[in-house]
């Protein structure tokens, strides 16, 4: 079955052409212009990827994705770029913040976003299809479990003290690449060679933006949590108990 991806540009020649170009690599293409039409549509029928322009009238890219990953439900996993205005960097720091997967400044290669959905895309399929259709027998399959923290790869599911946390497919890369050695030191590129992978390219300062929002999403259901360590000028780690 096709892949489905969500456009949200006020632009419209932006609309058609990326459209265009993403339907003849196979995916199915769903536009809208706002973001209040998007919010309504993807809550209730999320698509596999958003692609979404940050500067729009009314609900913005960012309060759009504020909105999504605060709903609780499938879409607030849903995996974004961000279109941004070239050397913009308050937008990207602020949408990697956010929980965006990646972001691409304006104007853009069609083929550089293909390759950067496609990236994201298989990093989706890999956490999501482990277990499931994916070649390993259900007892190949094994919950990551780390004292109070539990992953569950084949459902994209994690929880703390048995209370659910939802994070992006970035984001749980990451927080699995830690949690996989506790006590073990993660470099800012050891941990961008785990989340972002084949064509995508981004700086360090990536990896410190989703760590912040790993430990915003973990402390709205514990405030005290402290497990991700910071070593300044060295990396982080998953502390041990």
């Amino acid at each position: 079955m096709s892949q489905v991806i969500a456009l949200v540009d006020d632009d419209r020649n932006i609309l058609t052409s990326v459209s265009i170009a993403l339907q003849a690599e196979g995916f199915v293409t769903r536009v809208y212009t706002d973001g209040a039409t998007a919010l309504k549509a993807l809550t209730e029928n999320p698509a596999e990827l958003g692609v979404f322009d940050i500067k729009m009238p009314g609900i913005d890219g960012m309060e759009l994705l504020r909105r999504l990953r605060e709903n609780g439900g499938a879409a607030s996993a849903m995996p974004v770029i961000f279109l941004t205005s070239r050397d913009d960097e308050l937008d990207e720091a602020l949408g990697l913040a956010m929980g965006a997967d990646d972001y691409i400044a304006k104007p853009f290669s069609q083929r550089l976003l293909i390759a950067r959905i496609r990236a994201i895309l298989r990093r989706t399929d890999m956490i999501r299809t482990t277990g499931n259709g994916g070649g390993a027998s259900e007892s190949e399959v094994q919950l990551l479990v780390r004292g109070r923290l539990t992953m569950d790869p084949a459902r994209h599911k994690v929880t703390w003290d048995a209370r659910d946390v939802t994070l992006t497919v970035t984001e749980f890369l990451i927080l699995e690449a830690l949690a996989q050695r506790p006590g073990v030191v993660k470099s800012r590129n050891q941990l961008l060679d785990v989340a972002y992978q084949d064509d995508v390219y981004v700086d360090d300062r990536t990896i410190d933006s989703h760590i912040k929002r790993l430990r915003r999403k973990f402390r709205g259901v514990d405030p005290a949590f402290d497990a991700i360590e910071t070593l300044y000028g060295v990396g982080y780690r998953f502390g041990e108990e």
